[in-house]
């Protein structure tokens, strides 16, 4: 997913207060909007009411240009887009599905449908599935999301996709004399160069080898989870029953996430920052490297009196690869966002049809470029807007080895208490809380698990 989840589904439920949300516009006769006016022969007016999130500089506008071919295409169909911050998306749309006043089509973070779908709030999709061309025409990760899983039913549709790789500076690699997919290809090589280029002279400036956000970053555990994988540890066990990150072999891919900031590899005062300000010292010069989203190279792209960092003189001079193959794989982090149908919709064909435009590739690439977000059908990696692009077109090779996080109605409650004790871990081996020794990260972890256990069977 996207952002963070802070609250789990109950703990929602029973502390809704006043009820907010958006009805869905009908006609006054009650009839389906999809009936021919037997009046004037053509089909009545609707309004789609939608709720996103604000995915791009100006996320209202930004998704209206979207749609404005199918809203051409189809005159009877209004789209009103209202945009919901994402600090406030979780509670606004749990009292949406609580008191029946909901959007027609809503935004939803991917690890966010388990946890909706189980208030039977969604409209079952199962059943037109063939519609948008199948589950195959999108990306694997990408589909594990779209219900509770092994359910057997689909309640949201893949939109886009979120995923990570490593963003690196092509004039300390030069300077250092490092071919950046070699030196970065394994962990062992990675580490290696990473002590090669750290403090390396650039233009009289002393560069950090690599920039990690700590425990203030809603991103905390999307950056950690992949180590886990690729040391071939996992978040849960298979049955997703208990915890499954504290065990040795888990253990052994944070540790070495970790060690970078042990070895004086990343300043210690990064673990303090979040994701935005490591992007902006990436900018400014401060890393030789940090580990980013597909949405970085927009804001390379984009002008500084426009909000991005098109000024910055890193962004004609870096390079992006995949994350280092570890003793198990190469994974990366597998999120983003979903589309799905509140069932108090009123406009259900209409809204459906709003989706399957939205995942066609043409609206896929469309929403790409304003939005800096990856497709998640495809066939839209093959569009020249990615795949002739050196850096874009590293991310199609990076979402292939991507990996969501466990589809189950409890993810909410469980992520929230792992962010909150991977940021325990940071303050270890930043000497907040004394000074670090490794035994330090394993107890931190296993009091996260026992907080993850109890919230696991609290759900069952």
């Amino acid at each position: 997913m996207f952002k963070k989840i802070i609250v789990t589904v109950l703990a929602v439920i029973l502390t809704i207060g006043a009820l907010t949300g958006c009805s869905s516009s009908t006609n006054s006769s009650g009839s389906s909007n999809t009936q021919l006016n037997e009046q004037n022969g053509t089909k009545e007016k609707v309004t789609l009411n939608v709720w996103i999130m604000p995915n791009s500089p100006s996320p209202d506008k930004d998704f209206l240009d979207v749609v404005k071919p199918f809203t051409d295409t189809h005159p009877n169909i209004n789209v009103k887009v209202t945009v919901i911050d994402w600090g406030s998306a979780w509670t606004k749309i749990t009292t949406a599905a609580t008191s029946g006043e909901a959007p027609d089509v809503v935004q939803l973070g991917t690890t966010w449908v388990a946890a909706i779908s189980s208030m039977g709030a969604l409209e079952d999709l199962t059943s037109k599935i063939s519609e948008v061309g199948g589950a195959s025409v999108f990306l694997p990760s990408a589909w594990t999301t779209t219900g509770i899983k092994n359910s057997g039913v689909t309640t949201a549709i893949p939109w886009f996709v979120d995923t990570r790789g490593i963003f690196y500076r092509k004039d300390v690699f030069e300077k250092a004399g490092i071919d950046p997919k070699q030196g970065l290809n394994t962990w062992d090589s990675m580490l290696e160069t990473a002590k090669k280029i750290n403090n390396i002279d650039i233009n009289g400036k002393k560069i950090a080898a690599l920039g990690i956000p700590g425990k203030n970053d809603w991103n905390v555990l999307h950056n950690v989870a992949p180590w886990i994988w690729e040391a071939g540890g996992d978040l849960l066990t298979p049955d997703d029953q208990q915890a499954a990150f504290n065990n040795d072999t888990a253990l052994k891919g944070l540790d070495f996430y970790t060690n970078f900031a042990v070895e004086g590899l990343v300043p210690k005062a990064t673990l303090e920052k979040n994701t935005a300000d490591i992007e902006s010292n990436f900018a400014n010069g401060d890393y030789a490297m940090i580990i980013d989203g597909p949405w970085m190279i927009k804001n390379f792209e984009t002008p500084s009196d426009k909000g991005g960092m098109g000024d910055s003189p890193i962004a004609k001079d870096y390079g992006v690869v995949p994350l280092p193959q570890g003793p198990a794989g190469r994974f990366s982090y597998f999120g983003g966002s979903d589309l799905a149908i509140f069932k108090s919709s009123k406009n259900k064909n209409e809204a459906f049809e709003l989706i399957k435009y939205l995942v066609s590739k043409e609206a896929q690439v469309a929403y790409s470029k304003v939005s800096g977000q990856l497709p998640a059908v495809k066939e839209a990696f093959n569009d020249p807007f990615i795949a002739n692009d050196p850096n874009r077109s590293v991310f199609k090779e990076i979402a292939e080895y991507g990996r969501s996080y466990p589809a189950i109605p409890a993810w909410g409650s469980i992520e929230n208490i792992m962010v909150k004790h991977i940021g325990t871990v940071w303050d270890d081996v930043a000497g907040v809380n004394g000074k670090f020794n490794p035994n330090m990260i394993k107890n931190e972890m296993d009091r996260a698990a026992e907080e993850v256990n109890g919230a696991l069977k609290q759900s069952q």
